[in-house]
C-alpha cells in the first residue's frame, strides 16, 4: 500500500481517499453531485428554502394530513394530558421482542388488519425495513424472486440480500415474466413476485389483477410495496390494490406510515403464519429498537383519518390528471398515470437547470438523476398534494410551455 504525504493538510492521505475525492469530483462535473437542503418552516403546500417561499411540489404528503395544523394541535394537547399514560412516550428504549412492544402496536396492527379483512398485519421502522427484510427472512436457496426492473431501490437491496435467485423482468413485462414463471415451473421450492403498485420515478400502474391471474396459474407468492399507493387509490385509501379490487389476491402488501398518512413507519399485511415467521426470522425487526409510543399513536390517528378522505383523493388524481395532459399537449415527455407526473427531460445539466429556473419562479421541484433513473433520462418529479390547486396546476404549466426545446 502506497501513502502519500498531504503537504497542505500536514497528514498522510490514504489511497481510499484519493479515490473518494476524484468520485465526488466527477459526480459534480456530471451535475450529479447531491447535498442536504436547509428545509426550513412549512406552511400548508408550501415549503422555506433558503429565506425563499416556495409551493412544495417534492412532499409526500399526499393528502395534506402532515399540514393540518388543526389535526397535529388537538393531538399534542391531547398528549399534555396523558403523558402519564405511556402513549406518548418519546422513545420505546428497545426493540419490540424485548420491552419496545407497546400495547399501541397491536392497536395499530388490529386497526390495519381490520380494514385490510387480513388475518393480521405487521408494523416496521420503515419502508426500507420492510423490503430489506422481508425477502431475505422468506426468501432460501432453493427458492427464485422475480423483481420488476424499475422497483424501489429498498426492494432491490432485499432481493440481493437474500439467499434466493433472482431475475428482474423488463418493466411491467408480463409476457415477460409468464415466460420466466413457465421457465421455473418444478425448479423451485417457492418463487416470488415482487412489485411496487405505483411506480415512484415513472408514475406509472401496475396491472396487479395480471400479477394476481399470474401468480395463481403458476403457484407463486406475491408480494406488492403499495408505498406510493396507500392514501391515494382506493374508496377507503388501502392502495391500488383495493382500487382494482385484488386485495385478497396478495400475499403481503407493504404500505408506508412516511408519504399519505404523514408518519413515520411502515406496515405489511399478510396471514398469521407469515406474521409469526417474520417475528422469528426477520433481521430488521428484531434487531431494531421499536417505534416510540408517540409515533405510533400519530400513525393511528392518521391512517384512521385517511379512511374518508374520498374528496381528496379524488381532488389529487384530478390535478395530476391536468397537469400531465396540459404538459404533454405542450410537447413535454409525462409518462406515467398517477399523481406522480414526471417530466423526462434527458441530460442532467437540463434537469438541474429547469429545477433552478422552477425555483426562481416560486416551485421547489427537485430534479431526479442517474443512478436514481437510468442513463439519459433525468428529469423533474412533481409529487402533487391533495391540497394545491386548480389555480397552482395551471400556473406551472403556463411557467414551463416556453421552455420547451
Amino acid at each position: 500500500m502506497t501513502l502519500m504525504a498531504d503537504r497542505g493538510m500536514g497528514r498522510i492521505v490514504m489511497p481510499v481517499e484519493e479515490e473518494i475525492a476524484r468520485e465526488l469530483n466527477a459526480l459534480k462535473s456530471a451535475q450529479r453531485y447531491r447535498t442536504m437542503p436547509d428545509v426550513g418552516t412549512r406552511s400548508g403546500r408550501y415549503i422555506a428554502l433558503d429565506g425563499q417561499r416556495l409551493l412544495n411540489l417534492s412532499s409526500n404528503d399526499y393528502l395534506g394530513i402532515g399540514a393540518d395544523t388543526e389535526l397535529i394541535s388537538s393531538w399534542l394537547a391531547s398528549a399534555e394530558g396523558g403523558v402519564d399514560e405511556g402513549r406518548f412516550a418519546m422513545t420505546s428504549t428497545s426493540s419490540r421482542l424485548l420491552t419496545g412492544n407497546h400495547p399501541l402496536y397491536g392497536e395499530l396492527e388490529a386497526a390495519i388488519a381490520a380494514e385490510y379483512g387480513r388475518e393480521a398485519a405487521l408494523v416496521f421502522n420503515s419502508g426500507y425495513h420492510a423490503n430489506t427484510g422481508i425477502l431475505p427472512a422468506l426468501g432460501t436457496r432453493h427458492d427464485l424472486i422475480l423483481c420488476d426492473r424499475l422497483n424501489h431501490a429498498s426492494i432491490i437491496d432485499g432481493i440481493r440480500i437474500a439467499a434466493a435467485e433472482y431475475k428482474r423482468y423488463r418493466h411491467a413485462d408480463y409476457d415477460q415474466l409468464e415466460a420466466l414463471l413457465e421457465e421455473s415451473a418444478g425448479r423451485y421450492r417457492q418463487v416470488f413476485i415482487v412489485t411496487e403498485s405505483v411506480f415512484s420515478m415513472d408514475g406509472d400502474l401496475a396491472d396487479l389483477r395480471r400479477l394476481v391471474a399470474l401468480k395463481k396459474r403458476y403457484g407463486a407468492m406475491l408480494i406488492v410495496d403499495e408505498a406510493h399507493g396507500v392514501g391515494v387509490y382506493g374508496l377507503r385509501g388501502l392502495g391500488l390494490c383495493e382500487e382494482q379490487g385484488v386485495l385478497d389476491g396478495i400475499d403481503i402488501l407493504i404500505g408506508t406510515f412516511g408519504k399519505a398518512f404523514a408518519s413515520t413507519g411502515a406496515f405489511g399485511v399478510m396471514s398469521r403464519l407469515f406474521r409469526e415467521y417474520l417475528v422469528n426470522t426477520m433481521r430488521t425487526l428484531i434487531f431494531t429498537t421499536a417505534l416510540p409510543p408517540m409515533v405510533l399513536g400519530w400513525s393511528l390517528l392518521t391512517f384512521r383519518r385517511q379512511l374518508g378522505m374520498v374528496r381528496e383523493r379524488r381532488h389529487l388524481l384530478e390535478l395530476a390528471s391536468r397537469l400531465r395532459s396540459q404538459l404533454r399537449a405542450a410537447g413535454f415527455d409525462v409518462p406515467g398515470e398517477s399523481h406522480i407526473v414526471p417530466v423526462v427531460l434527458g441530460e442532467d445539466s437540463r434537469a438541474v437547470e429547469m429545477g433552478a429556473a422552477l425555483r426562481n419562479e416560486g416551485f421547489h421541484a427537485l430534479p431526479v438523476r442517474p443512478p436514481t433513473v437510468p442513463e439519459n433520462s433525468s428529469r423533474l418529479r412533481f409529487s402533487l398534494r391533495a391540497d394545491l390547486t386548480v389555480e397552482d396546476i395551471d400556473l406551472l404549466a403556463g411557467i414551463m410551455k416556453p421552455w420547451l426545446p
